[in-house]
């Protein structure tokens, strides 16, 4: 487990804690108003300079050997900041964590305040031009999002019971959508996504510069050799390239430093050969998120 988590999380993990998601962290940062303020811009803030530099281009700026790492090292400074809410229009303290189902589901069933809604995804829409609800969002939230049309989806019922939140949240995992929980901001957790990785404004920054915005699972992926057809569908499946096919054997071949935990790759196993083992069982990369 991570250090954040022994020293805030529940049962080894900061996103179990019940706390996060309180009404008295959002009445001690004035969260209504400062969230309702966030995503009535919320389009600007992806071009909005912060500390002098634009986000357009940005993955050119990434590549120069200094300035690379001194961009890299402010927004990775913000995302981590445990300060508390001060500017809607910067990252501070928005960091997540690669969820699996298991875990998604118990968010939903023991932490998630109410009410709970499935909101249009941004990353998407502001990339695509697609509006898919997948973001299921909880507390004030669901009362920001309530006044803001453009995130509410035209078609699916998007006010949710618990079990129709976990339902949903299953249907997008089966997809290949990896679950990931978030401060939004620091300390109070109101998403739980169901992320793409072409778009994910969350997961990318990690996956393309190596910048922390996101902390891998708690678990890593394994599999039974005895128990796998030689199939494949896993390999084709792993957003994040951890699986690959050893043409020798027959079977695929897993890359723990690679591997997110997402456990997403299960739902194509006939067999359940694939399963997940805890991140600290594994002396290589226990504590390496």
């Amino acid at each position: 487990m991570c250090d954040y988590c022994i020293r805030h999380g529940a049962g080894g993990k900061w996103y179990l804690n019940a706390a996060h998601y309180s009404e008295e962290v959002v009445a001690k940062y004035n969260l209504r108003e400062f969230l309702l303020e966030q995503y009535l811009n919320f389009e600007q803030i992806p071009v909005r300079r912060i500390g002098g530099f634009s986000p357009v281009g940005m993955d050119y700026a990434f590549r120069m050997p200094i300035i690379g790492r001194v961009v890299k090292m402010m927004a990775e400074r913000m995302l981590h900041s445990r300060k508390g809410p001060a500017n809607p229009f910067r990252p501070d303290g928005h960091i997540g964590q690669v969820v699996p189902l298991e875990d998604a589901e118990e968010i939903l069933r023991h932490c998630a305040a109410e009410p709970i809604i499935e909101k249009n995804c941004m990353c998407r829409y502001m990339t695509r031009g697609v509006k898919e609800a997948c973001c299921i969002n909880f507390g004030v939230m669901s009362e920001i999002i309530d006044k803001l049309p453009r995130f509410v989806p035209e078609k699916e019922k998007y006010h949710l019971s618990r079990d129709e939140a976990i339902a949903r949240f299953r249907e997008h995992n089966s997809k290949g959508y990896i679950g990931t929980i978030w401060f939004g901001p620091f300390p109070y957790i109101n998403n739980l996504c169901s992320c793409e990785t072409p778009e994910c404004a969350g997961l990318r920054p990690r996956v393309d510069f190596g910048i922390k915005s996101i902390y891998k699972a708690e678990y890593l992926i394994e599999f039974n050799e005895a128990s796998c057809l030689g199939c494949g569908n896993c390999v084709a499946a792993c957003t994040f390239g951890a699986l690959s096919w050893d043409k020798v054997t027959g079977r695929p071949v897993v890359d723990h430093e690679g591997c997110y935990g997402c456990g997403v790759c299960r739902h194509t196993c006939a067999t359940r050969a694939l399963y997940l083992l805890p991140r600290d069982r594994s002396p290589a990369l226990a504590g390496k998120y």
